[in-house]
C-alpha cells in the first residue's frame, strides 16, 4: 500500500482539482469553455434509439436505480465478509456524497442546459455538481475497495476495477450526452467523488492500523483479505479434510 502521506496528497489533489472546476464554473471562464462544444457534439450523436438506451442507462445512477444497485452489491459483500463493514462503509460514504451534492447545488445554483438542447424527461434542479456522477463515483469506488479486500485473485480485481471505472465514466458522459448537465458538472462529480472515496479508504486503513497496534487483529489489505485469508490459513493448518476452530467475529 502507498505511504499515508502519498494518500493524503491524492486526496488533496482531487479536492483542489474539484475546487478549480468550481472556480471556473462560477467565473464562466476556463474549463467552462468546454461545455458548449461538448454539448454540441453530444447533440450531433443523438438519435431516438441511442437516446432511449442512454436514458435507460443513466437511470441506473439516479435516485432509485443507484440505491437498488448499491443495496444488492452491498448485501452480497456483507454476506461474503460476514461483517457489517460493507454496509457501514458504503452507507456512510453514500450519505455524505448525497448531502454534498445537495449542498453544492444550492451553493452554486448553476442552471442546466436549456430544455431545447436536452433529451426528456427534463430535470429542473441546479446543475453543479452532477449528482449522478458524484454518487456513482463514491458508491462504486467504495464497493470496489471492499471487493478487493475480499478477493486476492488478480484477474478478479482487474475485471472488477475495469468494469467499475467504465461504468463511472459512462455514467458521467451520459449526463452530458442527454443535455442534463454541463461537462464541468460531470468533471467536478468525478474529482470530488474520487477525493471522498480516497478519504474513506484512508480512514478505514487508519482505523485498522490502530486496531492492529492494539493487538485486535491484522488490518485487512490487498495482500491479506479479511475472509479469504482466514479460510486459506485454516485449510493449510488443518488439511483438506481437517476441522479447525471457528473464527468468530
Amino acid at each position: 500500500m502507498a505511504d499515508p502521506d502519498h494518500r493524503w496528497s491524492l486526496v488533496l489533489s482531487m479536492a483542489l482539482l474539484g475546487a478549480e472546476v468550481y472556480s471556473d464554473v462560477v467565473d464562466e471562464e476556463g474549463l467552462a469553455s468546454l461545455d458548449i462544444p461538448a454539448l454540441e457534439y453530444s447533440q450531433s450523436l443523438r438519435n431516438p434509439e441511442t437516446d432511449a438506451f442512454v436514458t435507460a442507462f443513466t437511470n441506473i445512477g439516479g435516485g432509485v436505480g443507484m440505491p437498488i444497485l448499491a443495496s444488492i452489491l452491498t448485501a452480497w459483500l456483507t454476506f461474503l465478509s460476514r461483517s457489517w463493514r460493507p454496509l457501514i462503509l458504503v452507507g456512510g460514504a453514500a450519505a455524505v456524497s448525497t448531502t454534498a451534492t445537495t449542498i453544492g447545488k444550492r451553493l452554486v445554483g448553476r442552471t442546466r442546459p436549456d430544455h431545447t438542447e436536452a433529451v426528456p424527461p427534463y430535470e429542473t434542479t441546479p446543475s453543479f455538481p452532477s449528482g449522478h456522477t458524484l454518487n456513482t463515483t463514491v458508491v462504486i469506488g467504495v464497493l470496489l475497495y471492499i471487493l478487493c479486500l475480499h478477493f486476492f485473485q488478480l484477474w478478479v480485481r482487474i475485471t472488477a476495477i475495469t468494469t467499475g471505472v467504465i461504468f463511472i465514466i459512462a455514467m458521467g458522459l451520459s449526463r452530458v450526452f442527454l443535455g442534463h448537465h454541463w461537462l464541468t458538472d460531470v468533471m467536478a462529480g468525478w474529482l470530488l467523488g474520487l477525493a471522498w472515496v480516497l478519504m474513506v479508504i484512508l480512514a478505514h486503513r487508519l482505523f485498522h492500523l490502530i486496531r492492529r497496534r492494539e493487538h485486535v487483529g491484522p488490518a485487512p489489505d490487498f495482500e491479506h483479505p479479511v475472509v479469504r485469508d482466514v479460510v486459506v490459513e485454516a485449510m493449510h493448518h488443518d488439511g483438506p479434510g481437517g476441522h479447525g476452530k471457528d473464527n468468530a467475529g
